[in-house]
This record gives C-alpha cells, sequence and structure tokens, in this order.
C-alpha cells in the first residue's frame, strides 16, 4: 500500500523543509502557508522515502522528511514513473501530476548540506484539484 510518511511545510524556498501534523491542500493553490504554493503547475513537490535512502542523508540531523524540499514524503510508490496527467487521492484530496524532476538551482543550500539532491531525477510535482487535509499515514491511490 502506498502512504504518506510526512507532511512537510516551509515559509522559504531552497529550503529544508519541517514535518508538521497534517497539512490544508486548497485547490488551484497548494499547501496553506507553504512557500512553494501558488497558482502554477508545481503546486506539491512529492518525493519517496525510497528515493530519500539512495543517498546518505545520516549527516542530517533529525528526521530525513522534508530534507528535500518535498511537501509529501511517502512510501510505497515509485512517484517518477507515474506518467504525466496522473490523477492521485490522497488524504482528503485529489491531485494530478504535473512534472517529472526539474533542474536544480545554483547555490540550493539542500544540496549543499547532503551533497547531492535526488528531487531533481525523482521528485515529482502536483496541481491540487480537489481541496482537504492530508496526514502522515493517508494512503496513496492511483485514480
Amino acid at each position: 500500500m502506498a502512504k504518506i510518511l510526512a507532511v512537510n511545510i516551509s515559509k522559504e524556498k531552497g529550503v529544508p523543509k519541517k514535518p508538521i501534523e497534517k497539512g490544508y491542500f486548497e485547490a488551484d493553490h497548494g499547501l496553506s502557508g507553504d512557500a512553494h504554493a501558488s497558482n502554477w503547475h508545481r503546486q506539491v513537490s512529492l518525493l519517496g522515502t525510497e528515493s530519500i535512502h539512495k543517498l546518505d542523508v545520516e549527516q542530517i540531523e533529525g528526521s530525513c522528511n522534508g530534507v528535500f524540499a518535498e511537501n509529501l514524503t511517502t512510501e510505497g510508490i515509485v512517484l517518477y514513473e507515474l506518467p504525466i496527467g496522473t490523477k492521485l487521492k490522497i488524504g482528503e484530496t485529489e491531485m494530478e501530476v504535473t512534472q517529472i524532476g526539474k533542474e536544480c538551482h545554483l547555490g540550493c543550500s539542500i544540496r549543499n548540506i547532503v551533497g547531492d539532491c535526488v528531487m531533481p531525477r525523482e521528485g515529482i510535482f502536483a496541481k491540487v484539484l480537489k481541496s482537504g487535509w492530508i496526514k502522515a499515514g493517508d494512503e496513496i491511490e492511483v485514480i
């Protein structure tokens, strides 16, 4: 079963996000209160724990959830193999995959901390179609 391990948020761009108990994801906006939320195609970022553990993240203190600035840390689904346009039901929300990977910008603090960044290769982005709450443990369903 594919599920959410963590919901992560930050007030600034380009920094690791911190896990929160639950998050409200607004249609056509993203995670309420997150620096990346806006009416664009990369409203929500998702990264699998399987991808995170391909790198040595032991040097980072605390949880590695959110360290690559992902809003949703997942488990049990190969995100980067989902075709663009795939619809997902996560918690109370519905989302649509809009992008696989991204270009990593120069001066990225995450790359500087970890030494590499898996988000450009294996992270995905989605837009929120239906608003609602997401929390750790929620199931991810391809619809």
